[in-house]
């Protein structure tokens, strides 16, 4: 750990003390001794700006407003997401708890630290807060990371070397995987899936994996609130207030919305200010409203298609691709891809 990343730890922690009245409350991550606002800024939507400006002022306003946490990938956008909040954050790094994604996707160590290494200087800092093996959800997902010279090897290596402080994994498929990752005994810190009331119904991380993660005093990230795509809401399902009351109201550190313009970012921060969970009789009244849609996934579709498989998932498995979804196209037309780290240096400019 560099000498300027002392201090950083040092102000975390007298923002840590307790909330103000007003603010964003904060949690508990875990067993960490870190705690977080409880609505985050999803990294993904930061690539759909039109505009690192854009981007920025959402990133400036969320800070300004309490958010302390901020999530990304090394593979969203091809870079862009890392690399814009990476600038967004000039100035402001020592007011977040930064996160980002790294995706070997059983691929090994190496590949991990050239990654991470990547990240970081994306992210124009020396350290991440949380680094997280993002998108696990096919089942040899937990072989292959903790097989020797694996993922968490590298999570081992950052930690030592003071680049990363705490670690975690994500995924939205497959609770199954899940829990498999947490059973084999790694000691994770963190652990994101998505949460909303639809998934109460429907291949439930709520019933299967949320319990577990508490148990062990791992601290879950929700996300997707919206079910991805904020469908459900459109179509008069369910109100977007009450699917991110809901998962606001489940025991987790942090909800992790991703927010594409300022006035949701507004609305957003407008709900999370002095919230109060939801009553177990309130949460059983969402749950009915969203029974009905539920059964088979249409309100989440990263569960039941392969829309929302990054690429670089698929492609490491040795699965196809979908050509006609808004990365890879990019990535076509760019003639390169993320699944290979030589081409890096220039995503995301």
């Amino acid at each position: 750990m560099s000498r300027e990343a002392a201090p950083r730890r040092a102000v975390r922690t007298q923002r840590n003390l307790g909330p103000v009245a007003g603010e964003i409350p904060r949690r508990p991550l875990g067993k960490t001794g870190e705690k977080v606002a409880i609505l985050g800024v999803g990294g993904h939507h930061l690539g759909d700006f039109a505009s690192l400006d854009e981007a920025a002022r959402l990133v400036h306003e969320a800070i300004d407003s309490g958010v302390t946490f901020f999530d990304n990938c090394w593979e969203y956008y091809n870079g862009r997401s890392e690399t814009w909040l990476g600038r967004a954050l000039k100035g402001r790094r020592d007011k977040v708890f930064l996160m980002t994604k790294v995706c070997t996707h059983g691929r090994g160590k190496d590949v991990a630290l050239r990654m991470l290494e990547e990240s970081l200087k994306r992210l124009q800092t020396d350290h991440l807060d949380l680094w997280q093996a993002h998108a696990m959800g096919f089942d040899n997902d937990p072989e292959l990371a903790y097989a020797k010279g694996g993922v968490l090897e590298a999570f081992e290596q950052a930690k030592k070397q003071g680049k990363v402080r705490f670690v975690g994994f994500t995924g939205h498929k497959n609770p199954l995987v899940h829990l498999e990752m947490v059973r084999r005994g790694y000691p994770f810190d963190t652990v994101q899936m998505p949460l909303n009331p639809f998934d109460w119904h429907f291949h439930s991380f709520e019933k299967l994996v949320l319990p577990e993660l508490n148990k062990r005093g791992i601290a879950p990230l929700g996300m997707k609130s919206m079910g991805g795509t904020a469908d459900a809401v459109k179509k008069g399902v369910v109100t977007g207030e009450e699917m991110l009351r809901y998962a606001m109201s489940l025991p987790v550190a942090v909800t992790i919305s991703g927010m594409d313009s300022l006035e949701v970012l507004k609305q957003n921060v407008a709900i999370a200010r002095g919230f109060q969970p939801l009553t177990e009789k309130e949460m059983d009244a969402i749950r009915a409203k969203c029974a009905p849609a539920a059964a088979d996934g249409r309100f989440e579709p990263y569960k039941v298609s392969l829309k929302f498989d990054n690429p670089v998932t698929r492609l490491s498995h040795g699965f196809p691709i979908d050509a006609q979804q808004k990365e890879v196209k990019e990535m076509l037309e760019k003639g390169n891809g993320p699944w290979t780290t030589e081409h890096s240096q220039q995503e995301g400019q």
